[in-house]
């Protein structure tokens, strides 16, 4: 300790002193404050992380990561289609679907009426590009067969209709049959051969999944398909990827993918992060400038001390660095503290959250409004250290006034009143 500059040792004894135990106390209430504050934007801005993560995987494994759609009556000779987009770089497979709107109507006592997406799809096919086969309660997707006119319903679109596997439910669609009594929308009974659950409540509440042929019959597609869902080897470059295969394979379809279909979901998630970084922040800076009060307190405390130092040939410079080391002390240490303890409560927050959950008997996610039941959190070690990095300029930044003030302080007038 005798090698440090006299500065920092007497600053560090200031910091320590125990002489004003008020002042002390305003001290340790502006590090917990820092701590405190940049704990909460750990947390928080963890969770939208792990938020925005979820979501992505639960999105990319369920949908495609691209499609491409025929216009008007489907893509006909899809299978030699599907052979070219699957021989392109970057593709990993591909599957053929149909796709339309309809309204579901339960055949059962009780049920209710919902509208739906309906989608049909080649079981064998469906399984490479994408993840609905795990995500099955009851069934198998192999039951999709054609000609069996089977469904497999998400969780949320059963629970709506009130059916269960076994049970039947009428799809009516936006194509009219002529009769003797008119026109009439065209119509089929379907059984119940499974529910699935994907976790993506908008998914599991609108989408009907059935065999490819049924649906192309039931929709008047004949042997087209609506288009060619693609598996990709790089999801992120999904945009750049699927328009060089739709060059390839002769364009004249309809592109689109991950990232522009859901794409209000993760600009959502961005500016909310960005807002809450910027608001939350505000509380490190109240936190920070706590340490303005508790040096200028500091000053005036040690004003005969300072008149002292100054006599003996102390520079305005040295006793500016005595009392900013005090500041970059308290902010350093609850800096420290606030990352310590965010890091611990990020990755326990589930845990955290179910054990809440359990005292208190509420369950505080709904899928219905928040998409997922659980509290995902992912720390980034960017965020950490921007967070960090901010709190402790902002707490750096509030010594300079107070330091300045105690540099400035003329010996004569500080010693004439003691």
């Amino acid at each position: 300790m005798s090698g440090l500059p006299f500065e920092l040792r007497i600053g560090r004894r200031y910091l320590r002193s125990v002489g004003n135990r008020f002042l002390s106390f305003i001290s340790t209430i502006s590090m917990a404050g820092v701590a405190i504050g940049v704990a909460v934007l750990i947390v928080v801005l963890s969770v939208m992380n792990g938020f925005e993560r979820e979501l992505r995987a639960r999105i990319l494994s369920i949908t495609s990561h691209a499609t491409l759609t025929a216009f008007g009556a489907g893509l006909p000779d899809w299978r030699d289609v599907l052979a070219r987009a699957k021989a392109q770089p970057g593709v990993d497979d591909v599957a053929p679907y149909v796709e339309g709107e309809a309204l579901l109507v339960a055949d059962v006592k009780g049920g209710t009426t919902s509208a739906a997406t309906l989608r049909g799809i080649l079981p064998e096919y469906e399984r490479r590009v994408s993840a609905v086969g795990d995500r099955l309660r009851s069934g198998r997707l192999e039951a999709l067969s054609p000609g069996s006119f089977g469904v497999i319903l998400g969780s949320e679109l059963a629970r709506r209709l009130r059916v269960q596997v076994g049970d039947s439910v009428v799809f009516f669609v936006a194509q009219g049959s002529i009769t003797p009594v008119g026109v009439v929308p065209r119509h089929r009974r379907f059984t119940v051969r499974g529910i699935f659950e994907s976790g993506m409540y908008e998914i599991d509440n609108s989408l009907a999944l059935v065999a490819l042929d049924d649906a192309a019959r039931l929709l008047r597609l004949g042997d087209n398909v609506s288009g060619l869902r693609l598996k990709l080897s790089d999801p992120f470059n999904a945009p750049l990827t699927v328009r060089d295969v739709s060059n390839a394979i002769g364009g004249g379809l309809y592109i689109d993918d991950w990232t522009r279909e859901h794409a209000n979901f993760f600009r959502s998630i961005e500016l909310t992060k960005r807002m809450l970084f910027f608001i939350l922040l505000l509380v490190v800076a109240v936190a920070a400038f706590n340490i303005v009060s508790t040096l200028v307190m500091a000053v005036k405390d040690k004003r005969p001390d300072i008149a002292i130092l100054r006599t003996l040939g102390a520079r305005p410079r040295s006793i500016l660095g005595i009392f900013a080391t005090q500041g970059i002390v308290i902010g350093f240490f609850g800096t420290l503290a606030g990352v310590v303890l965010g890091l611990l409560i990020a990755t326990n927050l589930e845990a955290l959250v179910h054990g809440l959950e359990a005292v208190v008997g509420v369950h505080f996610l709904d899928a219905s409004v928040y998409l997922m039941s659980d509290l995902p959190a992912y720390v980034e070690t960017r965020d950490v250290a921007l967070i960090a990095a901010t709190a402790f300029a902002l707490c750096c930044l509030s010594t300079l006034y107070p330091a300045w003030r105690a540099a400035t302080t003329e010996p004569a007038r500080a010693l004439r009143h003691e």
